[in-house]
Order: C-alpha cells, then sequence, then structure tokens
C-alpha cells in the first residue's frame, strides 16, 4: 500500500481502527507523516480521527500506544493457549516437513519424498557424510534442490518427526515489539509428544543415526567441514582441499597443491576464513534494512509490475489477504472470549489450508523460474537477519551453511562470498 501511495494511486486511506493500521506507535507515526508528506490523509473510523487535522497526531500517539498495548495483549494470549495445548498433547500443524504433505491439519506421508529420506539415512549410516549426501540428492532429486543444502540434510537426519513423535516450542517469538523468533535453548518448556503422525523412519535406525551425529561431533573429520566443497579457485575454477600443517588447518587449490606453476593461488588458513565470514555476517546484521529489504522490494514491483495486467492473479492476491485478515478476526475474537478453542483451531486450519492452495496457484501462475527463486532466498536472508538479537562474535557453522553457497578465493588477501539470492560481496583477509 505505501509503495502504491508513493506512486501516486492513492488519495486517501480508510482504515478500521490504528490497531489495524500499525502494531506500534512508532510505525504508526512514521507511516503517518509519510502518508502527510504525499499528500494523503487517514481516516480511523472506530476512533473517529482524521489525519488531515494535524491536531489528531497526540491522540494517534495515545492510540499508537493503545494498539501496541493490544497487539501485545493478543500475542501473549495466543501463545498461552498453545502452550495448554501442548501440555494437553492437542497440537496443531501448520507445515510439513520433507517427506510429508498435510491433510486437514494432520501429517501424512508423501510416498515419493519418504524414499529420498529413507535414501538418505541410508547413505549416512553407510559412512556418507552430510556434505556428500546434499550433492547426490541435489544432483538426482533436482526437483527438490533446495532442500538439500548441508544444513538441510542434517535437519532431516535428526528430526524426530520421520519417526512419528513430535517435539514442539523449539522457537519461540519474544512478549515484547518488535516480536523475534528466537531458539528454545532452556528458556521455555519443550513438550515431546509420542506418535502424532505415521513414522517414515524405524526408531533403530533413527536412533543408529543419532549415535553416528554424537560421535562425529567428537571427530575432526574432513568431510564434515563447512568449507568442504565451497571455496573455489577464481584463478582456475578448481576447489580447495582442506590440509592440516602444524597445527594449523588451511585450504589450498588442488592445482596449486599438486604443482604450483598450474594455478599461482596461494593456500589460506581457514582461521582467517572464518574471520572474513564473521565481519561479513556483522556488516549484514547491521545494514540489512538498507541493503536486503530495499533490493526485494525492487524485484516485487517489478515482479507485480509484470503480472499486474492478470486478473486471476489479481483475483487470488485479493482473496488471500481477505483469508488473512479473517484469522486475525479469529484471534480477536478467540482472545475476548467470543470463539472457543476447538472452533478456533478448526476454522484456523480450514483459513490456513485455503491460503496454501491459493499460494500454490498464485506460484503457477507468476511463476518466472530464477525470478522467483532469488525472491526466496533474498526473504529466507531478511528472515534470517531479522532474528538474529546480536552480532556474531565466534563462526557459527549453522549460520554459514544458511547463507553461503560458495567463496571464489580471488587472492591469499580477498575473498568473494556468494550468498544464496545470487548476491555477492568482497571481503579482505
Amino acid at each position: 500500500m505505501i509503495s502504491d501511495c508513493r506512486k501516486g494511486k492513492i488519495d486517501r486511506i480508510y482504515t478500521k481502527s490504528i490497531s489495524r493500521f500499525a502494531r506500534n506507535t512508532k510505525d504508526c507515526l512514521k507511516n503517518i507523516r509519510e502518508l502527510k508528506s504525499l499528500g494523503i490523509t487517514v481516516l480511523f473510523e472506530k476512533e473517529n480521527i482524521d489525519t488531515a487535522d494535524m491536531t489528531d497526531e497526540m491522540m494517534i500517539t495515545i492510540m499508537g500506544g493503545l494498539a501496541q498495548e493490544e497487539s501485545v495483549s493478543i500475542s501473549k494470549n495466543l501463545k498461552w493457549s498453545y502452550q495448554k495445548r501442548f501440555e494437553k498433547g492437542i497440537v496443531n500443524v501448520f507445515s510439513a516437513p520433507f517427506g510429508f504433505k498435510l491433510n486437514n491439519g494432520a501429517l501424512i506421508i508423501d510416498k515419493i519424498q519418504a524414499q529420498i529420506v529413507e535414501e538418505i539415512f541410508d547413505m549416512f549410516l553407510n559412512g556418507i557424510g552430510y556434505q556428500r549426501i546434499s550433492e547426490i540428492c541435489q544432483s538426482k532429486y533436482k526437483a527438490y534442490k533446495d532442500k538439500f543444502s548441508y544444513y538441510g540434510i542434517r535437519y532431516i537426519l535428526s528430526n524426530e518427526k520421520y519417526i512419528g513423535d513430535s517435539v514442539y516450542q523449539k522457537t519461540f517469538t519474544t512478549n515484547n515489539l518488535p516480536y523475534r523468533k528466537i531458539q528454545n535453548n532452556g528458556q521455555l518448556n519443550k513438550y515431546y509428544i509420542q506418535n502424532t503422525h505415521e513414522a517414515i523412519i524405524s526408531i533403530e535406525i533413527f536412533e543408529k543415526a543419532q549415535k553416528l551425529i554424537e560421535s562425529r561431533k567428537h571427530k575432526n573429520i574432513v568431510s564434515e567441514s563447512p568449507f568442504r566443497g565451497k571455496l573455489i579457485c577464481a584463478n582456475c575454477g578448481t576447489k580447495y582441499k582442506r590440509k592440516d600443517s602444524r597445527n594449523k588447518i588451511y585450504w589450498v587449490c588442488r592445482k596449486h597443491d599438486n604443482l604450483a606453476e598450474l594455478c599461482m593461488n596461494k593456500r589460506v588458513e581457514e582461521k582467517f576464513i572464518k574471520q572474513s565470514f564473521i565481519r561479513l555476517h556483522n556488516k549484514l546484521w547491521h545494514d540489512y534494512k538498507q541493503i536486503l529489504v530495499p533490493l526485494q522490494t525492487a524485484l516485487q514491483d517489478l515482479k507485480f509490475r509484470k503480472f499486474s495486467g492478470k486478473t486471476q492473479v489479481m483475483d487470488i492476491s485479493k482473496e488471500i489477504a481477505k483469508l488473512r485478515e479473517q484469522t486475525h478476526v479469529l484471534a480477536r475474537l478467540k482472545t475476548k472470549g467470543f470463539l472457543d478453542e476447538a472452533k478456533y483451531i478448526e476454522q484456523t486450519t480450514e483459513f490456513t489450508a485455503k491460503i496454501n492452495k491459493l499460494q500454490a496457484e498464485l506460484k503457477k501462475l507468476t511463476r518466472s523460474d530464477d525470478e522467483d527463486e532469488t525472491l526466496d532466498k533474498i526473504e529466507i536472508l531478511i528472515d534470517f537477519f531479522e532474528k538474529r538479537d546480536s552480532p556474531m562474535t565466534e563462526f557459527e557453522e549453522t549460520a554459514f551453511e544458511s547463507i553461503v553457497d560458495k567463496i571464489v578465493v580471488k587472492s591469499q588477501h580477498e575473498l568473494e562470498f556468494h550468498l544464496i539470492g545470487g548476491l555477492k560481496f568482497e571481503e579482505k583477509i
């Protein structure tokens, strides 16, 4: 909407209430001031406030504060209801891990994907490492390529859902605005519920995999290095290999290591690669709103203009927006006691299923190959940095695997990081 306002497509905005317009005072005033600078006024029906009258700004501040309190209250009430359901063993699933699909809010096995999951466990128990399994699956099953990153394979091998059980509250959302989803490392209770759905993997196989994962944590196994297969020589295109020398770990171009005259790119010490990633991570963590968010907006605008003439696309987009609004209304009715929990779960499950179906249809209609993938990856990047509460102080393997596709070694003193979404950043060593 703000984008359309900037383009001169909107003259005046009518909204039900301030709580629908913004979640907190800061956002409320920021948007209203920008709209006023564009000559656009806003009428809040519930509060009977019109921004055409500048003396209303103080009232907006007050009401914005109330909206913020209401938003926090709704969030707390919803989390309380979820926790009570977990304690009773009542669960409702909104997304399916690889190998499953959703059917009326329940997990059922996807036979084709389940065979791949079984193959992944089999490869791992036969001594094949995460990175090699990732490479095999990405090559063999191109339709699911995005599911088989190094981190994706690790996730599959450690996910209890494949034995028919479920762990809930692995992550949680903070109570105060701005809301952040963070890892639950003991701050709250976790709930392990057995036999929530049909299993793909036997308990025996799963336990063997967990023992192997645990044993590998205590071994210095080359195949488990997050850099394996990701370091590429800028001179000759050859992948780097790891070498240990005098209690130091280095990465060296294979051609250079065989014969220095074949490639002049010298070895790089691993600790400097890690330090370079930490610096890049912290720069992006600090400035992602100025770098990634505008890029995402620009790409979305380009895609919207490309498909804006298609009536079916617009109709589906409107229907998705309508369903999301209805889920918000249900949440408000639930927190105020006008809707019992069973009915709330039933209706939200129905709406979520409809939204997922419409989004799948929309994706088919607006499929633009690389554009869609780029937008998805940039969204993942933005979400990644939004969830980070502080800069990185030590190298984090999971973070590296989540956002880095490869590193091009330009010289012994310069690296080029290729992030997901096709973004490239140079960093000095």
